[in-house]
């Protein structure tokens, strides 16, 4: 089933509160849970700007919090034209959360989209083993 429409209605959605008063670039982000919930985040930024928190770790965190601990599609949307692909940070979270093969969709504000895996955006991705944490 393509979950792109509503995924990007959601992104969309999260993407209009961002709080991004330094840089300016609002960026919304939607993840579709394992349970087949979609779960929206912002970017929220701060005057120190290491503690800075991307859209799609707070969808990912908001999905968390739900009680859902799996991933099955990403889209981030931008107010650009450009393809807007998650960073390095987020992309760690999401191999925490997702198979290689999960769907990441980077969308431009229009909403075009380019797709790709989440194992093609970090194909050497870190994790633990389980019960070794």
């Amino acid at each position: 089933m393509d979950h792109k429409k509503e995924l990007l209605a959601g992104a969309r959605k999260a993407r209009r509160k961002a709080y991004a008063p330094y840089s300016n670039f609002r960026v919304g982000a939607a993840v579709l849970g394992g349970n087949g919930k979609i779960y929206s985040g912002c970017n929220v930024e701060n005057a120190s700007f290491g503690l800075t928190c991307c859209a799609e770790r707070n969808a990912v965190f908001a999905m968390v919090a739900d009680g859902e601990k799996r991933v099955r599609e990403v889209l981030v949307v931008g107010g650009s034209d450009e393809f807007l692909p998650p960073c390095g940070a987020c992309r760690q979270v999401l191999a925490e959360f997702a198979e290689p093969g999960a769907r990441v969709h980077m969308c431009q504000e229009k909403g075009e989209c380019r797709s790709t895996t989440v194992g093609d955006l970090l194909p050497f991705l870190f994790r633990l083993k389980k019960g070794k944490r």
